[in-house]
Order: structure tokens, then C-alpha cells, then sequence
């Protein structure tokens, strides 16, 4: 004798025991995530104190630095020279340490040599993040 299943019957009775048990265990782990997260808080620790650690008030900003055909440097649209270059790129890192950057706008006709001073002066001061820009191409 053969089996009859009814085939619409089947279909509708959707075990769902599986899906009860992952939110089940969703809801164990961040359970215990929070607790932990409320212990490290309230632990007693006496913290140090730096005299010179100021907040991060703004958002850091791209500097950037152009040079013109004749290889003279511009920042803000002031002319400056590479000791001044300098003293900038150090203000803009010790006022965002860790996400300063600099890009560079080089005239195409100014000799590359002014736009490798200004990669090695980023080196120098510790400014990792710096780019030199381009023109689009047009179709």
C-alpha cells in the first residue's frame, strides 16, 4: 500500500524550531556582550593626566598645496616658500596627527623635481597621506 502525503498540508507547516534558537542564542550573546561592556566601565582605574593632549575639535581638513609654472608654492592662495611650506605641514599635524593630508595641484609645466621636494617634506614631517592630482581625461 502506498503513502499519500496531501502536498498543500506539507508545504504549510513550517518548522520553525531552528529560527527560535538562533534568536534565542542572538539574544544570550548580547546578554552577555552588554555585562561585560558595564564591567570594563566601572572598573576603578586611575587614568593619566597629559598636559599637552587637546580633543579633536574639528574635522580634519585636506591641505592643499599648489605650485605654479615657475615652481613657486601656494597654500590658501598665499605664496610661500619651502621653510614656510614646512612650518605649515607641521601645524596641520600636530593639530590632526593621525589623519592629515595633503594634496599636491602641480602646474603640468613646472618641473617635477618641486613636486618631489613637497612628497619628501611630507615624509619628513610624517604626513603619510598625500596625493598629487590630475585633470580628468575627456573623451
Amino acid at each position: 500500500m502506498a503513502v499519500q502525503l496531501k502536498k498543500g498540508s506539507a508545504l504549510s507547516a513550517l518548522n520553525i524550531t531552528p529560527l527560535i534558537d538562533v534568536v534565542f542564542l542572538l539574544l544570550v550573546f548580547f546578554m552577555v556582550s552588554t555585562r561585560f561592556e558595564k564591567e570594563e566601565r566601572e572598573l576603578d582605574v586611575q587614568l593619566p593626566v597629559a598636559s599637552e593632549a587637546r580633543p579633536l575639535v574639528e574635522q580634519p581638513k585636506e591641505l592643499f598645496l599648489s605650485i605654479d609654472q615657475t615652481g613657486r608654492f601656494h597654500i590658501g592662495g598665499r605664496p610661500m616658500n619651502l621653510a614656510e611650506v614646512e612650518a605649515v605641514f607641521r601645524q596641520a599635524k600636530g593639530n590632526n596627527p593621525a589623519q592629515q593630508s595633503v594634496v599636491i595641484r602641480a602646474d603640468k609645466r613646472v618641473a617635477f623635481d618641486f613636486v618631489t621636494q613637497i612628497m619628501n617634506l611630507c615624509n619628513k614631517v610624517g604626513i603619510a597621506d598625500y596625493t598629487v592630482t590630475t585633470e580628468g581625461a575627456i573623451d
